[in-house]
């Protein structure tokens, strides 16, 4: 599975511009992206954008979930592995999500550049 790789300033950008729209979006595909990869059913993009919609307090698990994730998604790949799951819970907590944002499409585009070769 080849995920898109994002540019992660235009992902932040984007982000601003549409006054968090495509933050949702992007939210929606990077746990997709994440569950194709792993080949991980428990992942459940819908289902884990849906609670942090309508139980804001759900961001910081999905924040700490995609950080482990992305760890995964590390190790599968054979890259030496950066888990920040840590890290994006207390981007997240302190309002600071977009960079957690930045960190999790600028780890996965590794993740896509080591598929390529």
């Amino acid at each position: 599975m080849k995920g898109i790789y994002r540019n992660p300033a235009l992902v932040l950008l984007l982000s601003v511009i549409t006054c968090g729209l495509y933050a949702i979006y992007w939210m929606y595909c990077a746990r997709k992206e994440a569950r194709d990869y792993l080949a991980d059913a428990a992942i459940s993009p819908g289902l884990d954008l849906l609670l942090a919609i309508i139980c804001f307090p759900f961001v910081y698990v999905w924040y700490y979930r995609m950080g482990r994730d992305v760890a995964r998604m590390q190790t599968k790949a054979g890259l030496p592995v950066k888990d920040q799951s840590i890290l994006l819970l207390i981007l997240a907590f302190f309002g600071l999500g977009l960079v957690g944002n930045y960190i999790i499409q600028d780890d996965m585009n590794e993740v896509w550049k080591q598929q390529q070769q």
